[in-house]
């Protein structure tokens, strides 16, 4: 029976629009035309010449021959064609692929060919790399390449199709005729993980999803219109958290930054009044233990946002000295960035360090317009006690959350067993409903048949004053099984030795959980900062974990 509430209700375009952040940028254009949009070296763009030339961007590739749901990749420093890309590829009705600008030609070459990309936006600094990979793909459907040079890098030692970015958007129209999708569950971006094993999944993004994400930025951040925000986190990375349809929403500024660098980032906040910037830990590391003549004249108030790993003490204290706020957040590529957020309370101000370092160090609650994030239980798929100690996997519900993995039904089925995204991290709820998480399913070490978590480990070891990064993953033990092997990156001039290592954790962890091994080295990241613990593993067997 049809409800009085439907009965000569219909729903029309007049009532009805499907969400998409499209519509940040449009509506952008026309209320702040003037208002700078992009700043990269001498470059100032206006957000009415950046919508002009997305528009642009979208017409020469339907005039290409690509439209709706066909895939276009990007291989692109933080740059304006970056920034462009974002809205020109899914104006056309298409699918961005934001391909990590570190990854080896044979992997660039999977992902173009199992991603079907009929077109290749690439910046000059990666052409030997993406040359490689046009030539080991297996697809034969031609492939259409496009050089986005660069002033900023250089003359590029090579190009690769038979058109530059600019000749390209000029073969465009700027007053085109862009539609929203027909329907908000319409895929926009395609974004492959960092697999370990095996090759990387395709994570499907829909217009629904990057829109409630990118607004639920500026909720969690409180960010202000023109917002200042700088380019220190790979906009490949899940879409740069979905900043630059947030940014667009805020008319702020993009500023752009082609490589994370002390001094250029600091210079950056100096020159252009940045307010707002993302990053992983050892990001935010980096400016911590910079000298302090290179923090002179920063502004204060710049807020911060970190995810990957909880930041320890020495972060925090270290980004109240410089006037930063720092914001945690977590999440992953199949939740489109973060999509829950430790939001602070005033009563934390008058903790002390350890205290607030602790609240702090918590992925916290969900994000505003996440339907739910909860602890569960994966083998009855109901909550977990929420006493912080009863360990379950951390699941979401809601818009913020992919479509799936393409071409994967297997995996995808798996993903969302039970009606929840399975997260694969391990963590507690507390009684305020706060989320910690205490490992990755496969990075809890086994130790006499004592669960261990390499994160609470690893927690300790930042206290350490001597330590500036740190990972801790099992080492094969005849006896135990596996004992914790720590892997430890020293600040510049540190003299610790992994005696003082053990020492110091024997002060704060039980016997069973005090590394057995300690190594001393640069630990081996991935592009956005993130700690590769896979291949920490392949060396915790080797004769240089020596055991202390």
């Amino acid at each position: 029976m049809t409800s009085i509430f439907d009965q000569n209700l219909p729903r029309t375009a007049a009532n009805f629009a499907p969400l998409s952040p499209l519509g940040f940028i449009e509506r952008t254009a026309e209320v702040y035309p003037e208002r700078l949009a992009i700043v990269h070296g001498s470059l100032r763009q206006t957000w009415a010449q950046t919508y002009a030339r997305c528009r642009q961007l979208a017409s020469a590739l339907r005039r290409s021959g690509i439209g709706k749901n066909d895939t276009v990749a990007v291989m692109l420093p933080n740059t304006p064609p970056m920034v462009e890309a974002h809205f020109g590829v899914p104006m056309a009705g298409a699918v961005l692929n934001a391909i990590n600008t570190r990854l080896d030609p044979e992997t660039v070459a999977f992902m173009l060919d199992h991603g079907e990309a009929r077109a290749v936006i690439v910046d000059p600094e990666f052409a030997p790399v993406m040359a490689k990979a046009l030539a080991l793909r297996k697809n034969p459907a031609p492939l259409l390449v496009i050089d986005a040079e660069d002033a900023l890098y250089g003359p590029a030692s090579q190009l690769l199709g038979n058109t530059t970015y600019e000749a390209f958007l000029a073969t465009g129209d700027a007053a085109f005729a862009w539609d929203l999708p027909s329907d908000e569950w319409d895929a926009i971006a395609l974004n492959y993980t960092s697999g370990t094993t095996g090759n990387p999944k395709g994570v499907v993004y829909h217009h629904r999803g990057a829109a409630a994400n990118a607004i639920s930025n500026v909720l969690e951040w409180d960010m202000p219109k023109h917002a200042v925000y700088l380019w220190t986190l790979p906009m490949f990375h899940c879409n740069g958290w979905c900043f630059p349809w947030t940014v667009a929403a805020r008319a702020g500024v993009n500023v752009c930054l082609r490589r994370v660098d002390a001094q250029a980032i600091f210079d950056a906040m100096r020159e252009h009044g940045v307010t707002h910037y993302c990053g992983a830990p050892i990001v935010h590391g980096l400016l911590v233990n910079a000298p302090e003549a290179m923090k002179s004249g920063v502004p204060a108030g710049v807020r911060a946002m970190v995810a990957g790993a909880a930041p320890p003490a020495s972060m925090i204290e270290g980004m109240e000295k410089m006037g930063f706020d720092l914001t945690h957040v977590y999440g992953l590529t199949e939740v489109y960035g973060p999509a829950t957020v430790c939001a602070k309370h005033e009563a934390w101000d008058q903790l002390d360090i350890g205290e607030r370092a602790r609240l702090n160090a918590r992925q916290g609650v969900r994000y505003h317009l996440e339907r739910d994030v909860r602890v569960l239980n994966p083998e009855t798929m109901q909550p977990v006690p929420q006493d912080g100690e009863t360990m379950g996997e951390i699941m979401f519900k809601g818009n913020i959350a992919m479509k799936g993995y393409l071409k994967n039904p297997q995996a995808t089925e798996e993903a969302f067993a039970g009606g929840w995204f399975h997260s694969g991290d391990l963590a507690v709820q507390y009684p305020d409903g706060y989320i910690k998480i205490k490992d990755r399913s496969k990075d809890i070490i086994i130790s006499g048949g004592e669960n261990i978590s390499s994160i609470e480990v690893e927690d300790v070891l930042y206290r350490h004053p001597d330590v500036l990064a740190a990972a801790v993953v099992a080492k094969p033990d005849a006896k135990w099984g596996e004992t914790p092997c720590a892997f430890v990156e020293l600040k510049l001039g540190a003299q610790a030795t992994p005696q003082d290592i053990v020492a110091h954790c024997k002060k704060h962890l039980a016997g069973f959980k005090v590394p057995r091994a300690v190594v001393f080295g640069e630990l081996p990241k991935t592009s956005t900062g993130k700690i590769q613990k896979f291949e920490l593993r392949k060396r915790a067997g080797s004769a240089d974990a020596i055991d202390v």
